[in-house]
């Protein structure tokens, strides 16, 4: 599981210097443009990676076997990131509280 993690850690700060250094490379790309960017291809690559292997009986793909199970479970990693990150809570959030 080490490696896993590894990789997964080596993903997210690939993604991560890949948005700073495409908003760096144009000083007046739109910040959520470029995000928007980012996140419309790791979904492109999560789907990819994701495809059932043709066998209906296979254990290993059955729990993502459908469009609605792959959407599903790709909604339950990006709330999860989301709620994980530091960035997700900010404190010009119109629900924050002001003392």
């Amino acid at each position: 599981m080490e490696q896993d993690d590894s990789v997964y850690e080596e993903a997210a700060r690939h993604t991560i210097d890949l948005g700073n250094q495409l908003a760096d490379n144009d000083q007046e790309a739109d910040l959520w443009d470029v995000a928007d960017g980012l996140v419309a291809g790791a979904i492109q690559y999560w789907l990819y990676s994701r495809q059932p292997c043709g066998d209906p009986l296979c254990e290993d793909c059955s729990p993502l076997g459908t469009a609605s199970q792959r959407l599903k479970e790709l909604q339950r990693l990006v709330k999860l990131a989301a709620e994980e990150s530091e960035y997700f809570h900010s404190p010009n959030d119109s629900d924050a509280g002001r003392a």
